[in-house]
């Protein structure tokens, strides 16, 4: 198939993979003038796939065929044009790479070598893939647009990202650590939406393959990857005993279904905190590490009693101190403004760990989850601190839609507009209500403007659970997942005080028992609630849409903000 035209042309054709069909495909039009050109060896029964660029189809898809695993691939798209040079080509094939797995294939392909830069007319080619992508089909497969794509789990924590630089370069530091012999603790710090739990991802995977790299297969593989690669299949001949340890329930049950449908990977990989004293690793990865939990305001102290005398601690031990007995080294993927409860590891405990020689620290900068950049993220810390001078300008940003809502009605109609648009627009709150519905699903949580409102109808995966924006996910949902519009509601358990200019929380009015439970000190307490609301304030990727229940709040709030209806 083809598509000709006055600025976009390509030649997308199928072929069955075999030497014998080796000739027809040196036929292609621009195979034949040895233009560059992507190439995706597929096998429908098992639902396998391969995807690379060449220069010369003949000798690379030759060399495939000598493959073991290769060789089993069925059929071959050949995808060319007399438009397509090396750089558009790797980033065609990367955009294949990170696509494909949402149509149900496997892939046989390493991650280390996928291109991210910026080229000439790269924004054409990006349009030229939009059109390619609709023109492929597979047997028996149901085609998804690139919005569903986009939107799908096995998409957003693929281990096949293109990294940003800052990325790759903490990847061959914690790498690099890990090839040491001596113990080490790498702290990876960030904020939120610095692409963390990325990172891990696409860091176990390397270390999953690394033993399988085939250098001459990858077109672009920098040398300081290459050599720290090299040198991992030097001392860690036979693999290494590798966990992801992901604290909270619902993220974790998330992305034991990523790994599961990723080649290579395992949903066993995937384990909580508890877990890690079934046997001794070499390298534990923990995503969200702040939310590693102590001995305090939690609900089984038996089971933790246990594990802390197992491993010979007393009842002081805590979920990083099991960590950090259970493997040889250990990347924690951090971040402080993120800890929401009272039985999360204390910041202290974890700068004592830091304090250690043999820790060493590496920080993400780059917002990479909202439109709205480090501009967003700031305004909102400063924001729910206090910290913006009255002389500042109101917050707008163009690539950044942040709106607050004087009427509940309006905000669940917009949203309601954007997920039908758009996808992945959630409402949540603060937890100013009690959770009634959970055992009288027919009556509501609470009910705002005459709009009723229920919480989160299921625990786990609650994201990919609903659409109906009536419905609230808690903090405790929403943590560590990206949306496209976040609806947040700020409930009556947080308000602002016009005398003293500070926001001020009435623990009476807030419901979370476990999230509030032993706290002597009410700083604590509002610290925490400040916490909640910023971190459910970054999920929005495209936006986040406000509903401030307080009169004086809303005050506050609406004089800082440009948007509000």
């Amino acid at each position: 198939m083809s598509s000709k035209g006055t600025e976009l042309q390509f030649i997308a054709n199928k072929h069955r993979f075999n030497k014998n069909d080796l000739a027809l495909i040196e036929e292609d039009e621009y195979v034949a003038k040895v233009f560059p050109i992507v190439y995706i060896l597929f096998d429908e029964r098992t639902m396998v796939a391969y995807i690379g660029e060449t220069t010369n189809a003949k000798s690379r898809l030759t060399t495939h065929l000598s493959n073991i695993d290769k060789q089993k691939l069925e059929k071959v798209y050949i995808i060319s044009s007399s438009l397509f040079n090396k750089s558009a080509v790797l980033d065609i094939e990367s955009y294949l790479i990170q696509s494909m797995p949402s149509l149900g294939f496997k892939l046989l392909n390493n991650n280390a070598g996928i291109a991210n830069h910026n080229y000439y007319q790269r924004d054409m080619y990006s349009t030229l893939f939009n059109a390619i992508w609709p023109q492929l089909s597979f047997q028996n497969v149901k085609q998804k647009t690139l919005a569903e794509i986009e939107n799908s789990d096995i998409f957003k924590y693929s281990p096949y990202k293109t990294l940003t630089q800052e990325q790759f370069n903490s990847t061959v530091e914690i790498l690099k650590d890990i090839t040491q012999e001596k113990k080490i603790t790498t702290f990876v710090n960030g904020l939120a939406g610095t692409g963390k739990t990325i990172l891990a991802i696409y860091l176990i995977k390397i270390l999953t393959d690394y033993n399988k790299y085939d250098f001459d297969e990858l077109a672009e593989f920098d040398e300081s990857l290459g050599l720290v690669i090299t040198e991992l299949k030097k001392k860690y001949p036979s693999g290494l005993k590798i966990g992801f340890v992901v604290p909270m329930t619902s993220l974790r049950n998330t992305l034991s279904s990523v790994f599961e449908k990723t080649h290579g990977l395992s949903k066993k990989m995937v384990i909580g905190p508890s877990d890690v004293v079934k046997k001794e690793y070499d390298v534990l990865i923990v995503d969200e590490a702040h939310r590693l939990a102590r001995r305090f305001a939690i609900i089984s102290y038996g089971a933790f009693d246990n594990t802390n005398l197992k491993l010979g601690l007393g009842n002081e031990g805590t979920q990083l101190d099991w960590v950090l007995k259970s493997s040889k080294h250990q990347v924690l993927f951090y971040d402080s403004e993120q800890s929401i409860k009272p039985a999360d590891v204390r910041k202290t405990d974890f700068d004592r760990v830091k304090m250690l020689p043999s820790s060493t620290e590496i920080q993400l900068t780059s917002q990479l989850r909202s439109k709205g950049g480090k501009d967003y993220i700031s305004f909102v810390d400063n924001l729910l601190n206090e910290n913006i001078p009255t002389s500042t300008k109101k917050f707008s940003n163009a690539n950044y839609e942040l709106i607050m809502f004087n009427s509940m009605e309006k905000m669940v109609g917009v949203l309601r507009k954007k997920e039908a648009d758009y996808g992945l627009a959630r409402m949540m709150s603060g937890y100013s209500w009690k959770w009634v519905s959970k055992r009288k699903r027919s009556t509501p949580d609470a009910i705002i403007d005459g709009i009723e409102l229920t919480w989160n109808r299921v625990s786990k995966d609650w994201i990919n659970s609903t659409t109906d924006p009536t419905e609230m996910g808690c903090i405790h949902t929403v943590q560590g997942y990206d949306l496209n519009y976040a609806g947040v509601i700020f409930g009556e358990e947080i308000t602002y005080d016009k005398k003293t200019s500070r926001i001020r929380i009435h623990k009476e009015k807030y419901f979370d028992s476990m999230g509030k439970k032993a706290l002597q000190n009410h700083g604590e307490l509002h610290d925490y609630i400040i916490k909640i609301y910023k971190t459910m304030m970054y999920r929005g990727i495209k936006g986040t849409f406000i509903y401030v229940c307080d009169p004086e709040l809303r005050k506050y709030f609406s004089s800082k903000m440009m948007h509000i209806t």
